[in-house]
């Protein structure tokens, strides 16, 4: 049995150790230059990233960064109800005059120059001047009554024309339809009517100018065909009782006030559809004067009596009918327009 050879580490043969010295020696004897750069010095020129930008932050203390952290979420504010809002026309904008009935806007300008003119001219009149009286020649301009008295004792005189008149005259008759259409709440008069009217003036001296006068009242009139009676109060209470009630073979003209007619027409030749004196000059008998000389020369040479059913009014107002019974009496007529 051959022996085994057994290798150890102390079995190795020595290699001779290389001192310091000798390497010196080798490197200093051998000398090659190094043709590619160390790796350490290729990664710092490629693999090197840009230094980041440091963060720019506001300064601040210690203190408050801490309370910051501490501090708790804030709660958020609740939501702010809101009021619709609008505007009150009724209260704070639309304005009605207690003298002339008018309702306007206030705080718009052409509103309240309207309402000033119109104002004025309900209250105190027109004015008839000597532009006016220039032109009565040609525009056919009549005197019809003079040294009217009135219960004041002021005396004026009525004049007549026709109501289709033109230039000055028919501009300013336009204006006082226009007032007395406001005042009434009316519709203005057609070319039919006017082509078929006249039209009657009071005037008055005017006190500040001895060559103008004031329009204290006027009366258009009509020329009709027929109109229908009205019905007394006696005829209204007697028949209230039947069946079927009265209103219903009656031609309603104001139930407010119980004023209903027959409607069988009537031959009436005279009709007056607008009636108009200002506030300041009421209760003088102007509307009577005026009443009175219309129905003495609208007709020529044919004198009216309203007491025998020549006369009629259209729907009259509250002063109106007052009017129309104290002057006509109980044989007042309708009739529409």
């Amino acid at each position: 049995m051959s022996g085994t050879v057994k290798r150890t580490y102390g079995s190795r043969s020595s290699r001779p150790l290389l001192h310091s010295s000798s390497s010196l020696d080798l490197s200093s004897s051998h000398v090659t230059p190094s043709l590619k750069r160390p790796l350490s010095e290729h990664l710092s020129f490629t693999n090197t990233l840009p230094p980041k930008r440091p963060r720019l932050v506001p300064p601040s203390s210690s203190k408050d960064t801490k309370s910051k952290m501490k501090s708790k979420p804030r709660k958020q504010p609740s939501q702010k109800s809101f009021t619709q809002l609008h505007f009150s026309l009724d209260t704070s904008i639309l304005r009605t005059c207690s003298l002339c009935d008018l309702t306007y806007t206030k705080g718009a300008p052409d509103d309240e120059s309207l309402h000033k003119a119109h104002c004025a001219r309900v209250q105190r009149g027109m004015e008839w001047g000597k532009e006016e009286d220039k032109e009565c020649v040609k525009a056919g301009v009549q005197e019809s009554a003079s040294a009217v008295r009135l219960k004041n004792g002021k005396k004026g005189r009525i004049i007549c024309f026709r109501a289709d008149v033109g230039k000055r005259i028919g501009s300013k008759l336009s204006v006082l339809l226009e007032t007395i259409g406001l005042t009434l709440s009316s519709p203005p008069l057609t070319s039919e009517v006017l082509l078929a009217s006249k039209v009657y003036l009071f005037l008055l001296p005017s006190i500040t100018t001895s060559s103008r006068e004031k329009i204290v009242g006027c009366v258009i009139a009509q020329r009709i065909s027929t109109a229908m009676a009205i019905v007394s109060p006696s005829e209204l209470a007697a028949s209230s009782s039947n069946v079927p009630p009265p209103t219903a073979t009656l031609v309603p003209v104001d139930t407010s006030t119980g004023l209903f007619c027959h409607p069988t027409p009537l031959p009436t030749p005279l009709g007056i559809p607008r009636l108009f004196v200002p506030s300041a000059h009421r209760r003088q008998g102007v509307a009577s004067h005026l009443l009175n000389v219309v129905a003495d020369t609208f007709i020529h040479g044919c004198k009216l009596d309203p007491r025998r059913g020549d006369v009629a009014f259209t729907q009259p107002t509250g002063l109106g009918r007052a009017v129309m019974d104290s002057w006509g009496g109980k044989n007042m007529r309708i009739y529409q327009e």
